[in-house]
């Protein structure tokens, strides 16, 4: 079991190695769509329904993955999923209907929601040991990964078929588990043993900052298999703060763009550097989201993080200027940066890999939930004024944040 301070620095690098490579690959895959989409003769809508594959197949496997974790230890099945999402990025190409897409998306999405609950299981019980609040600077390397693999899609895309390009992803994803991956299965997820009987007692007991979260939670595996009543409805609870952050992000990311371009009369390239400022300020946001936490504590962040997203969103959908919503783009995306991490790490405290995996599905609900309600509300309204949703979202987390401080506190 892993209790020296250089066990515990590897397993976060390799940790944090993971966190990266998976937003390298699905950022890889995403800048190809384009491309599988000519290959495959797919409308629009068939397009469209294949694309939930992915969807699907990560909701799907969420819950089961916690069991998994429960029960094989999250390490393992990290490297089982790491695997699985190197193979199943190189299938896409081979496909050339919408069906087939939609099947081999499913097997991607799969693998892609299940090594999420797993390192972000993994990741708890490290920021339990580390008595740290790290968790953020694990989702900046995947926000990092995720630009350097969207960058480097784009900057090979006129040469590389998707083929070739995502045979390389696959290959690279296959050779970075090989690296890793004794780290993880050489070492037992690290519990500190003064934690290891700490229970709801300890969580109710509160900290030194009253309006913060408990710094040290016991770590996952404390939890009893079936988490009382009042740990469900707080998991619940912050699953629900993971799905306002993740609306936002899904909302930003299909619409963000078409608002630039369609109300302020951005060009294309402006257009698509929109989300580009959202996407770099919320990865700076993590990078400094420790010392944050740090300095704050978990509730005062998750609050004044909603609130900031709010005022930057209403700036971002509503400002007539393409500067000023730049700007408010870019406000937004700081201050949603360490919502979701905070969220994952409280609900893993409370329950281990089953809390992980409710936190992470009803986010994911929040990023498939985004993007059609925008759409309705384009319709009914405008697009602008649908963005504005993405304010009330946010300012939702803050409130829910708040209450469930004094919810753990009592």
């Amino acid at each position: 079991m892993p209790g020296h301070g250089d066990d515990l620095t590897r397993l976060r690098i390799a940790l944090t190695t993971f966190f990266a490579l998976d937003g390298f690959v699905f950022a890889g895959w995403v800048v190809r769509i384009p491309a599988i989409k000519e290959q495959t003769g797919a409308s629009p809508s068939t397009l469209g329904l294949a694309l939930l594959g992915v969807s699907a197949g990560a909701v799907i496997t969420m819950m089961f993955t916690g069991r998994l974790c429960s029960r094989y230890g999250s390490h393992p099945v990290t490297v089982v999923c790491a695997v699985l999402l190197s193979l199943g990025v190189t299938l896409p190409p081979l496909t050339h209907s919408a069906a087939a897409l939609g099947a081999v998306l499913l097997l991607f999405g799969a693998a892609y929601g299940s090594i999420n609950v797993a390192f972000n299981s993994a990741a708890v019980d490290l920021v339990a040991a580390l008595r740290r609040p790290v968790m953020p600077t694990f989702h900046a390397a995947f926000s990092l990964g995720g630009m350097i693999g969207a960058g480097l899609g784009g900057l090979v895309a006129g040469s590389l078929s998707p083929t070739h390009h995502l045979l390389g992803l696959g290959i690279i994803g296959l050779l970075v588990t090989a690296l890793t991956a004794p780290t993880l299965l050489r070492q037992e997820p690290p519990r500190p043993p003064e934690r290891a009987a700490a229970g709801p007692e300890h969580l109710a007991a509160g900290s030194a900052d009253a309006t913060a979260w408990p710094q040290d939670p016991p770590p996952a595996k404390a939890a009893p298999h079936r988490p009382a009543p009042r740990t469900r409805r707080l998991v619940a609870v912050f699953g629900l703060i993971a799905l306002c952050t993740a609306y936002g992000e899904g909302a930003l990311a299909d619409w963000g763009a078409l608002h630039l371009r369609q109300d302020l009369g951005s060009s294309a390239g402006v257009a698509a550097a929109g989300y580009s400022c959202f996407a770099l300020a919320m990865t700076i946001g993590r990078l400094t989201g420790t010392t944050l936490l740090e300095r704050l504590g978990r509730t005062r962040t998750v609050v004044m993080g909603g609130g900031v997203a709010a005022a930057g969103m209403l700036l971002g959908a509503l400002a007539p200027a393409l500067w000023a919503a730049l700007l408010g783009y870019s406000i937004a995306g700081l201050g949603l940066a360490n919502l979701f991490p905070v969220a994952v790490e409280r609900a893993g405290a409370l329950a281990g890999p089953n809390g992980v995996a409710t936190a992470s599905t009803l986010g994911y609900g929040g990023m498939l939930l985004g993007p059609p309600a925008i759409g309705f509300m384009a319709d009914w309204f405008s697009l602008p004024a649908a963005l504005t949703s993405v304010a009330g979202v946010a300012g939702v987390a803050a409130a829910i944040g708040f209450a469930t401080r004094r919810a753990t506190a009592g």
